[in-house]
């Protein structure tokens, strides 16, 4: 399950209803967390071990679902990551905005030498 953050609701709402306009980013980023990304952007992204966040694309959306169209790999992480648990899409590399977030079907421990992949098609993300 996936939901669309304060912002970018703000955002589309506005773009929408001609209160002003929303400009697509050039690209988006998967960043990644122990807990859960809240709709403010209040969760705690990771950070060192070689941590940083991936540039990601999806596929155009289809009955309000999409998904990444190509495998996202982090760098080897040079300590532990601890339990991975949720993402978050954000539109710049670092700073920017959360755009949407979610938790994994699982969480997974990524200790140091560890490489997190997520294969093609297995991000889904659905408007609900």
């Amino acid at each position: 399950m996936s939901a669309m953050s304060d912002y970018l609701e703000n955002e589309i709402l506005d773009h929408i209803l001609s209160v002003g306009s929303y400009t697509m980013p050039s690209n988006v980023y998967v960043g990644l967390s122990t807990g859960s990304f809240a709709d403010d952007n209040s969760g705690t992204e990771l950070s060192g071990s070689n941590y940083a966040r991936v540039a990601a694309t999806f596929s155009a959306a289809s009955s309000g679902t999409t998904s990444n169209s190509g495998a996202i790999e982090f760098a080897a992480a040079t300590g532990s990551w601890g339990s991975v648990s949720h993402f978050g899409i954000f539109d710049a590399s670092s700073s920017g905005n959360l755009l949407i977030h979610g938790a994994f079907t699982a969480a997974k421990t990524i200790a140091s030498g560890d490489i997190l992949k997520i294969p093609a098609g297995d991000l889904d993300i659905t408007a609900a």
